[in-house]
């Protein structure tokens, strides 16, 4: 049988088979021997054990279209990215880190604001001034009032999407009215899984129709700082390449250098100001942290 890994909790991995259910598996040692670990996400074959009880073993993974390393998940398309527009105020700059570890890792972005019903005026105009020159898409919804889900759905299907976001933002409520009436009930998965037994958190898939699938994750790091060498940091803000064209200077850090076309792209209001504020704090930290390896 070939299913998906949508849990994995102390060694068992939860595996959905479309039209047969939800598999309790152990894998296999040839894996741990190999140094394999399956994530969330795998598409893998299955040897049922035992049909009544549904266990059996993961025998194989199938090719990996694309590993994130934060969080350790396998197949996924895209991130869907959730913020209030109020209570509690976005974190811009923590927005923007996990932009960059999204596009570090080459997966693309759909930034959904909550809470549209709470939000002032003028904040749905300025927040796709500042992130639709980047290309992201952009998504207000009020779950409260049960206002802009169908765009979301939309945006998922056919795709594996990761949904992140800071608590408080109503993350959960969206994600509970997404699979409402979907063929992986809510019950059958908590009770396989043993939801509630277990006080870590850990990723999981849910299943929302026909190759749709999301994947409820743990949060991610405010302080997250990008792999790559600080000069390179200005290809993690796509707005940013082009205008980098216009710099004087190569290897310009956008900063204090004179005639930089990244810095006359903020003046003229083409980049966000906040957008690059953030890249200067990151910019600085990874400064930083590079000094300090070679004291």
């Amino acid at each position: 049988m070939v299913g998906k890994i949508i849990k994995g909790i102390a060694g068992f991995y939860y595996v959905y088979v479309v039209d047969s259910g939800i598999y309790e598996c152990k894998a296999k040692g040839a894996f741990r021997k190999d140094k394999i670990k399956p994530l969330v996400g795998d598409d893998v074959e299955i040897d049922v054990i035992n049909e009544e009880d549904k266990k059996g073993n993961v025998i194989n993974i199938l090719p990996r279209q694309s590993e994130l390393i934060r969080p350790a998940v396998a197949n996924v398309d895209q991130a869907l990215l959730i913020f209030a527009t109020n209570h509690p105020e976005p974190n811009l700059n923590l927005m923007d880190r996990f932009l960059c570890m999204m596009e570090e890792q080459d997966v693309p972005v759909v930034i959904c604001f909550n809470k549209d019903d709470l939000a002032e005026d003028g904040f749905e105009e300025k927040m796709r001034s500042t992130y639709e020159p980047a290309g992201y898409k952009l998504i207000f919804t009020s779950a409260l009032e049960e206002r802009g889900i169908d765009p979301i759905k939309e945006a998922l299907k056919g795709k594996t999407s990761t949904v992140a976001g800071p608590s408080g933002v109503g993350k959960s409520s969206i994600v509970n009215l997404l699979t409402d009436g979907h063929s992986m009930e809510t019950g059958e998965v908590s009770e396989k899984i043993g939801r509630g037994r277990h006080t870590t958190r850990h990723s999981e898939l849910l299943y929302l129709g026909e190759d749709t699938y999301i994947m409820d994750t743990p949060g991610f790091s405010s302080i997250f700082v990008p792999k790559i060498e600080p000069v390179n940091l200005y290809t993690l803000f796509p707005e940013f390449i082009g205008p980098a064209e216009n710099c004087r200077f190569t290897g310009c850090a956008h900063h204090k250098e004179p005639d930089c076309g990244v810095k006359d792209a903020v003046e003229e209001g083409l980049i966000a100001q906040s957008r690059y504020e953030n890249y200067l704090q990151i910019y600085s930290e990874m400064v930083n942290e590079q000094n300090n390896k070679y004291r």
